[in-house]
C-alpha cells in the first residue's frame, strides 16, 4: 500500500485573480465541480492507496478537512507547517512522519503530489505509479516525466539517456540528468530529439529511502525538521509542526534539495494528459477550446475571437468578448485581469503591483472561508457593511462581541440557534435577530442543510479584529 503525501502549500499568484494567497488555485473550482485538491486525493483511492498524509498551512486546515469529508476521505495525518518553505522541508517532514507510523515502518512508500495538477486519466496515472512501485521499493528515488507535446518553456525536463518508447508500459529508466526551464530554442530541441520528457515533479520512493537522501545531501535540513516534528503540538486532529525548529530549515525545493544530487534516480514515464494548471493559456488548453482556439466559462461570451480565454466567476455578470487576438480576461466581483494570453508567466507583476499599494484583492479572496463555513462582503461604506454569511451544519461560530459594532441578522435559508446575551432562540427563514454593540453572542447551525443569513454590520470601526472570542470549538481562542 502507498500513501499519498498531498502538498498543499503555495503563494496562489499565478492565476491571480480566481488564485490568492487566501484561497490558492488546489481548493477553487477551476476544472469541473471538484477541486484540485479533491481530484489529486480522489485519484488515489483505497485500498491501493492509503490515506493520504497532507501538508498544509494553518490558513488553510479546515479547507483541507472539510474537502476531504465532502469526499467522504480521512486523511492518515495533516502535518500545519507553521511557514511556507517550500518542497523539500514539507516531504522530509511527512517522511519522518510516515516511518514513525506506518505499518511498514520506514519501508512504506509515499507518493508525493502537488495538490494542484490536472492529470485527468487517473487510471493511467496510477499504472505508472504501480510501475515504478517495484524500483521505489527496491531503494530508487522514483520520478515521473510526462510525455511533451509542445516546446514548453514552463516546465523544468528530464533528461534521458535513450529515447523512451512511449507506446510500450510504463517502466523505470535511469535519469541521465534534470534541466531548468529552458528557453524556446532549447525547448524545441528537447522536443525534437526524443530523449526528453517535463519534469511532472511527482516522487515515489520509501522513507527510508529519501531520509538517507537528506542524511547525505541535507543533514542540517534532517535536523530542523526532525526536531519540528519531535516538538509538535496536536490540536484538533492536526500536528502543528514546532515554529522556532521549523524556521532551521532552508526554504529550498525537492528537486534543489536532493533530487537533482541524488544517484539512485530513476524515471517512469507517463504517456497521458497532464498540467500543472501554472498559467492561463495552460488553464484555456486543460478547459479545452473551439476551433478558433476559444475557451469560455461562466456567462461569458465571444464574437469574433481567436486564441482567447474569456472567464466570468460570478453569475450576475456578462462577461463579453469582440475581436479579441490572443487575450485571457478573467472577471470577479472586486477584480478584473486581461492580459496577452502568451504572457501568463508575468501574472504575478500583477499581484505585485497590487500588494504595493495596499490593494486587498492581491491576496484576499472576496469569499472568506472559515472552519464553520464562509462569508464574504456584499456592500460596505462608511459606517456600515453588509454580508453574507453561510454556515455548515453542526457550524458554530465563537461566542463573541464586539467593541464597536452592532449587527443585525436576518436568516434567509435554513435555521438559526442564536444566542445573546443569557438568552437563545431559533430562527427560521425571513426571522430576524439585533445583537447590540457589547453583547456576547454566538450563531449556530442545528439543521441538516446549510444556514445561509445576511448581516448588517454598523459603527465606526468595522474591521475583522473587532472580535473578543470567549469560547470557540476550533480553539482559536
Amino acid at each position: 500500500m502507498i500513501t499519498p503525501v498531498i502538498l498543499c502549500g503555495g503563494s496562489g499568484t499565478r492565476l491571480w485573480p480566481l488564485s490568492r494567497a487566501s484561497y490558492p488555485k488546489q481548493f477553487g473550482r477551476i476544472l469541473g465541480e471538484t477541486s484540485l485538491f479533491q481530484a489529486s486525493v480522489a485519484r488515489l483511492p483505497p485500498p491501493e492507496f492509503a490515506p493520504p498524509i497532507i501538508v498544509t498551512g494553518a490558513e488553510f486546515r479546515f479547507i483541507v478537512t472539510e474537502q476531504l469529508a465532502a469526499l467522504g476521505r480521512a486523511p492518515g495525518a495533516v502535518l500545519v507547517e507553521p511557514e511556507g518553505r517550500n518542497t523539500a522541508p514539507a516531504v522530509l517532514a511527512a517522511a519522518l512522519r510516515l516511518a514513525e507510523t506506518a505499518e511498514g515502518g520506514p519501508d512504506a512508500l509515499m507518493l508525493v503530489c502537488p495538490s494542484d495538477h490536472a492529470i485527468p486519466d487517473a487510471a493511467a496515472f496510477r499504472a505508472a505509479v504501480r510501475a515504478g512501485a517495484a524500483a521505489a521499493g527496491a531503494g530508487a528515488l522514483v520520478t515521473f516525466g510526462v510525455r511533451p507535446v509542445r516546446a514548453e518553456t514552463g516546465y523544468g525536463w528530464l533528461a534521458l539517456a535513450e529515447a523512451p518508447d512511449m507506446d510500450a508500459p510504463p517502466a523505470p529508466r535511469p535519469l541521465a540528468r534534470f534541466v531548468e526551464k529552458p528557453d524556446a530554442a532549447t525547448a524545441a530541441a528537447m522536443l525534437a530529439d526524443g530523449r526528453h520528457l517535463w519534469n511532472s515533479g511527482i516522487f515515489l520512493f520509501s522513507a527510508a529511502a529519501i531520509l538517507a537522501a537528506f542524511e547525505t545531501h541535507q543533514p542540517a535540513m534532517l535536523a530542523a525538521v526532525r526536531a519540528a516534528l519531535a516538538a509538535a503540538a496536536p490540536d484538533l486532529g492536526f500536528l502543528r509542526l514546532d515554529p522556532a525548529a521549523w524556521g532551521g530549515a532552508e526554504s529550498v525545493s525537492i528537486d534543489y534539495a536532493v533530487m537533482e544530487k541524488a544517484k539512485n534516480l530513476v524515471v517512469v514515464s507517463y504517456a497521458g494528459a497532464w498540467s500543472d494548471l501554472g498559467s492561463w493559456d495552460a488553464i484555456a488548453r486543460a478547459m479545452g477550446t473551439d476551433a478558433a482556439g476559444v475557451a469560455l466559462s461562466g456567462p461569458a461570451e465571444a464574437i469574433d475571437c481567436e486564441n482567447t480565454l474569456l472567464r466570468a466567476e460570478s453569475p450576475e455578470q456578462a462577461l463579453v468578448g469582440v475581436g479579441l487576438r490572443n487575450v485571457v480576461a478573467i472577471a470577479m466581483r472586486d477584480a478584473v485581469l486581461v492580459a496577452d494570453i502568451t504572457d501568463g508567466q508575468r501574472v504575478k507583476e500583477a499581484v505585485a503591483v497590487l500588494r504595493a499599494r495596499g490593494a486587498p484583492q492581491a491576496a484576499e479572496f472576496p469569499r472568506y472561508h472559515r472552519p464553520w463555513g464562509w462569508y464574504e462582503t456584499l456592500s460596505r461604506g462608511p459606517r456600515f457593511q453588509v454580508k453574507r454569511i453561510m454556515v455548515h451544519p453542526g457550524g458554530i461560530l465563537s461566542l463573541q462581541s464586539h467593541v464597536h459594532r452592532a449587527e443585525h441578522w436576518v436568516v434567509v435559508e435554513g435555521a438559526a440557534r442564536i444566542t445573546v446575551g443569557d438568552e437563545v432562540r431559533l430562527l427560521g427563514e425571513n426571522q430576524s435577530v439585533y445583537i447590540p454593540l457589547g453583547a456576547v453572542h454566538r450563531l449556530e447551525n442545528p439543521g441538516k442543510v446549510d444556514l445561509h443569513l445576511i448581516e448588517v454590520q454598523s459603527g465606526p470601526y468595522l474591521g475583522e479584529d473587532d472580535i473578543t472570542r470567549y469560547e470557540d470549538v476550533y480553539a482559536r481562542t
